[in-house]
Order: structure tokens, then C-alpha cells, then sequence
């Protein structure tokens, strides 16, 4: 066993006889002692800790950090000059159009309804479909403020800073109808003319809020390249300069906050503005007065526990600063879900077994955006929905129940798209963009050379094969005489009815 002492000390180094060893612990620590200078004086610090409650009225007292995180008293972040970005409207040149035409699914992705004068260019071209090429993105009146490095040191592409203008387009507005949203977070019933203000009761007798207006969410769906992590660090810097900082960044996997923390330094951020959420307790308070909170929806999903309230109830009284209807309803600040299709069986629907229900995490993600209606919602995901009933997490695009299309409720909507196939879809797809709701690029193959490589089977390889492919076959033939025989299935009942 080696023991390595590091001590900040200005004494010389400790002089060391490689071959010397020590027979027992005791003899190693012994020479340890003899050998290592005094230690340097060290400053004790007590905390008295008072017992106090949390958000929700219970007792709690919080986890310290594993990391070093700012608190109310550190220094502000030295951002440098910082300034609205400037964007130039109008089409592009022609002569541009013309170069940069081209034939097949995909054409090269170039600005199109809007440019950022001496944004640098993407370090690789990226392509769009050709379908979604056709359609251009609405002319924004929408500047971003972000640090003027950004855009003098290259840190976001001219496709990267597109993104964070139409974001910030599309979280300047809301949905055209109001709406009741549950005690629960759980449902939401939509507002109509001729409703009486002071009915705040559902047929069950659940309590409803007061009305309230959705704010209208935005969906990246660039591909792997396009840098998705820097423009989500980039929308939630925005908004950070112009005062709204507190934020949550949800994610598939807690092993992506060192990600989050990269692309978040990268735009000139402190890493310790990224706190993860397992570093406090469930039902703890969170000490930080502001930050990005990291999490993932499998805690997201996590009920509440011997008394104390659920992740979810955690998250949302840090983020509106209080549980109270007021302080959710008040919350403007921005929540990325990233790689979105996480929840996309939010609310349940069919397969080829039957009915399917509504997924915990897909539900909480849901209760989530209810439960903070004025919140800035990012869906980020290169696939964002492999079905239509996939779509139901993201309610704030207004495909349905909005007053602005002719779909009253989610399942309305549903039933349409499945009957005009993925057609219909890529119709839904064109007209987000249109409206600016929706972003969708990927790397181009440009430089790809492909070569067909072909492996000639030996003998050898194709005798194993065949035995595998023989012993598959007996197991077939025999899987319910194995399953009778081991109690599982009697005649034609199974026990157990996922055993075979």
C-alpha cells in the first residue's frame, strides 16, 4: 500500500527512501507521522443548522451539494458587452438560390427568411428535406440578448443563431384560447364565451384555476451535429440576460449534465450555474436563488414518498419560487425537454394488444407545462414523435383544443392523421414551420465515400450457424411442453401470461 500526502505548504519536499517498507499499518502510519511536517492551521467554520420547512410545509433539511454552487452573496458573472442581436430580413439573393439548388429529398439548408449579419457558418453543411425546404419560417420581430462574443468569436453558427430567434418568436406568444387547468395538474378544461368566470369546478367537483392562456412552445428537431446542446444553452442564456434565472433542463440521462455544463461554459456560463437536482433530497428545499436545474424524467416521474412531496412538486415550487397559484402562473422562465420523445406516450392509446395507458414520465411532463402555464417551452428531439398519438406531450404547438383549428380535442386531432398517413404528418410538420414553431436540419453526407463490404462465410462459420439455427428450432417445437411441465401452463390456460 502506497500513501501519497499533498499538502499546500512553502516547506521543502519530504525526503522519501524508495526502498523502505513498512511490514503493518501500524509501522506505515508511524512513519507517516515521523515524516510529514506539521499540518498547516485550518479555519472552522460552524453552521447551526435551524430546523426550518420546505416549499410544501414539511420538515426538511437539504443534502450539501457534492458540488461548489453559487449562492445569493457570490460575485454576478462578468458577461462582457451585451446587446440584441441584429437580424437582417427579406429573401436571399437569387443568384444564391440558384447555386444552391438541388434535386431529391434534401437540399442544402442556407437563412432564409431572415439573416444574422457576420454570423460565422456552420462548420458543416447541413441539409433540410425538400419538403420542408419549400416552406420558409416567418419573418421574426424578435432579437435575442446575448453576450457580443457570441457572435465576434464564432461560439453559434448562422443555423445555431437561427434557432434562437425563432424561439424567442415563438415564446413572445400564446395560445388563442384560455383555459381551467385541475387541482392535479392533470387535466385542462378550455375556456368557452359563454362561461360563467366564477364556475371553477369540473363534473367530478375537482377545484379548477382561474383562466389562464398558454404560452406557445417551440420544437428543435436538428439531427446529431447540429449542435442542439449550444442552441438550448443559448435560448435559456437569453432569457437569463433579461432577468429569468431560474430554468430546468430535463434529459434522458443523468450522465448528460457534464454535456449541459459543456455547452453552457461554452457561451461563457459558470459550471456550477448547472445544478443537478439529485444533490438535494426529495422534498428538500433548493438553497439556489438562481440556476439551470438539471434532471432527468425518471426522477421527474417519482411520487411523492413517506410524506414528503413528489419530484415534481420539488422542481415546481424552485422554479415559480412557492407552490401557490399565483407563483406557478407568474413563472416566464424556460424549460427545455430534451430529447422530447422521452414522454411520447403521454397519454395513452393503442396497439396491437389493446388499449395502452399513459406512460408515468409522459404523464409528469405533462402535469409539468400545466402546472407552469406561462413557462417557455422547448421540445428538443430528432425524432419527436415515431407515431401521431406520440405528439399528445406537446400541447403548447395548439394542434388541438386552441380555437384555431378545427380539431376540439387530442383524440379529434389523432383520428385525422392516422387516416392521411404520413402525408398528413408531413403537412403537420410544414405548417409548424410555417407558423415558426419548428425547426428540423441534418448533417449532410457531403465527402461521404461508401464502399460495399462483403464476407464470404467459411465452412466453419456456416456449420455454427446451422447449429444455432437447429437448437432455436427444438426449442419451438417444444416451448409448451416446457411450460406444462414446469407448472406455468395448464391446457390451454396460462398462469402466468407473460411467460411465453
Amino acid at each position: 500500500t502506497r500513501l501519497t500526502v499533498l499538502d499546500r505548504t512553502a516547506q521543502p519536499g519530504i525526503e522519501v527512501d524508495p526502498g523502505a517498507r513498512a511490514a503493518t499499518a501500524a509501522q506505515l502510519l508511524e512513519a507517516v507521522i515521523s515524516q510529514v511536517p506539521p499540518r498547516l492551521p485550518v479555519e472552522v467554520r460552524i453552521n447551526v443548522a435551524v430546523p426550518g420547512r420546505d416549499l410544501f410545509g414539511n420538515t426538511a433539511v437539504p443534502r450539501p451539494s457534492k458540488r461548489t454552487t453559487a449562492t445569493a452573496s457570490a460575485p454576478a458573472h462578468d458577461w462582457g458587452s451585451v446587446s440584441e442581436l441584429a437580424v437582417e430580413t427579406g429573401p436571399e439573393d437569387s443568384a444564391t438560390d440558384a447555386g444552391n439548388a438541388a434535386s431529391g429529398p434534401y437540399e442544402p439548408w442556407r437563412p432564409g427568411a431572415f439573416r444574422i449579419p457576420g454570423a460565422a457558418a456552420h462548420p458543416t453543411p447541413l441539409v433540410q428535406s425538400a419538403a420542408m425546404a419549400a416552406v420558409p419560417h416567418p419573418t421574426p420581430s424578435y432579437r435575442p440578448l446575448l453576450p457580443e462574443r457570441v457572435l465576434a468569436d464564432g461560439l453559434l453558427s448562422d443555423a445555431q443563431l437561427e434557432s434562437v430567434v425563432l424561439a424567442g418568436q415563438a415564446h413572445e406568444g400564446h395560445l388563442a384560447a384560455t383555459y381551467r387547468i385541475g387541482s392535479g395538474w392533470e387535466t385542462v378544461q378550455r375556456c368557452h364565451d359563454d362561461e360563467n368566470e366564477d364556475v371553477a369546478l369540473t363534473d367530478d367537483g375537482e377545484t379548477l384555476s382561474a383562466p389562464v392562456r398558454f404560452r406557445r412552445g417551440w420544437m428543435l428537431g436538428d439531427g446529431t451535429g447540429c449542435g442542439k446542446g449550444r442552441q438550448v444553452a443559448a435560448i435559456i442564456l437569453d432569457g437569463w440576460l433579461r432577468g429569468r434565472k431560474r430554468a430546468l433542463w430535463l434529459s434522458q440521462s443523468d450522465k448528460l449534465l457534464e454535456d449541459a455544463r459543456r455547452d453552457w461554459t461554452a457561451l461563457g456560463g459558470r459550471e456550477d450555474d448547472v445544478i443537478p437536482l439529485g444533490d438535494f433530497r426529495q422534498g428538500a428545499e433548493i438553497p439556489h436563488p438562481t440556476g439551470i436545474l438539471f434532471t432527468t424524467y425518471a426522477t421527474l416521474r417519482s411520487p411523492s414518498r413517506q410524506g414528503r412531496p413528489s419530484r415534481l412538486d420539488q422542481i415546481v415550487g424552485w422554479l415559480a419560487g412557492g407552490p401557490d397559484e399565483d407563483d406557478r402562473h407568474a413563472f416566464d422562465g424556460a424549460i427545455v425537454f430534451d430529447e422530447a420523445h422521452a414522454m411520447a406516450n403521454a397519454a395513452g392509446g393503442k396497439s396491437a394488444r389493446g388499449e395502452v395507458k399513459p406512460s408515468a414520465q409522459g404523464r409528469a411532463g405533462l402535469r409539468l407545462q400545466n402546472a407552469l402555464p406561462d413557462a417557455r417551452i422547448t421540445y428538443v428531439s430528432a425524432t419527436g414523435a415515431t407515431t401521431v398519438p406520440g405528439l399528445a406531450y406537446a400541447g403548447r404547438f395548439g394542434l388541438w383544443a386552441a380555437g384555431v383549428t378545427p380539431f376540439e380535442t387530442r383524440t379529434d386531432f389523432v383520428s385525422a392523421m392516422e387516416a392521411g398517413g404520413v402525408a398528413a404528418m408531413e403537412v403537420v410538420a410544414r405548417d409548424l414551420k410555417a407558423l415558426g414553431l419548428y425547426q428540423a436540419r441534418a448533417l449532410a453526407y457531403h465527402g461521404v465515400e461508401v464502399d460495399i463490404l462483403v464476407h464470404a462465410l467459411s465452412d466453419e462459420q456456416r456449420r455454427i450457424y446451422d447449429s444455432y439455427a437447429g437448437a432455436f428450432k427444438v426449442i419451438h417445437a417444444n416451448i409448451e411442453a416446457a411450460l406444462e411441465a414446469t407448472g406455468i401452463m395448464q391446457g390451454d390456460s396460462t398462469l402466468n401470461k407473460n411467460a411465453k
